[in-house]
């Protein structure tokens, strides 16, 4: 039965965005992470950097309607310890804190809520 398994359980994950430039500009200064603009599709898209783009999951932000404040899937994205530097840039990049630091075997994250309201958690 494993072999049938896939190697990652998510294989990208994307999150609608009203305003493109704001949002790779907020989630760039909170992940530490640029993301590469892509205009060769359907849709423009800005897609986060990987160490290693042909094996690693990632996903992209793309022009479209956010669900409700909150409401939405929760996608967690890496940043660079420590996690407290992250959660100063989420707040002083128009985003909001919705949890206090949450501890598991594998790390530690928190939730937040970007400009438009999207769900994602910072995770070191």
């Amino acid at each position: 039965m494993t072999d049938t398994l896939p190697l990652n359980a998510v294989v990208w994950a994307e999150i609608p965005v009203t305003d493109m430039a704001r949002a790779r500009a907020f989630y760039g200064a909170v992940l530490m992470n640029e993301t590469d603009l892509r205009e060769d599709g359907p849709n423009p898209m800005a897609v986060f950097a990987t160490r290693n783009p042909k094996e690693a999951v990632s996903g992209h932000l793309y022009p479209g309607k956010p669900a409700p404040e909150g409401t939405g899937p929760t996608i967690h994205l890496a940043v660079p310890a420590p996690l407290e530097d992250a959660m100063e840039r989420v707040t002083a990049n128009g985003g909001k804190l919705v949890s206090p630091i949450i501890t598991i075997p594998a790390g530690r994250f928190v939730y937040c809520l970007d400009p438009d309201g999207n769900s994602f958690g910072i995770f070191a």
